[in-house]
């Protein structure tokens, strides 16, 4: 009787446990998704300023570009203007 009475405490303690353990594992998934989200999120707003500056600097390529041609048709035309002096 004292073993069936023993091993009904046993079972009883293991099982509130459980319960236990299972209540901390919900919660550290919880933090855990949510700390991935956060960094999913920063990463994501890094990818998107890399990208955003990548094109600036594209942009401002072909503006450089540009400005460099409209210079050497200006010097162009005051070599011809000084050419016929």
């Amino acid at each position: 009787m004292k073993k069936i009475i023993l091993s009904l405490a046993i079972a009883t303690l293991l099982l509130s446990c459980k319960e236990e353990t299972n209540e901390k594992v919900k919660d550290a998934t919880k933090a855990v998704t949510a700390d991935v989200k956060k960094s999913l999120d920063s990463v994501e707003e890094k990818a998107k300023k890399a990208i955003d500056s990548s094109k600036i600097k594209e942009k401002a390529k072909s503006l450089i570009i540009k400005g460099a041609e409209k210079v050497e048709e200006g010097a162009k035309k005051v070599k011809e203007e000084a050419a016929k002096k």
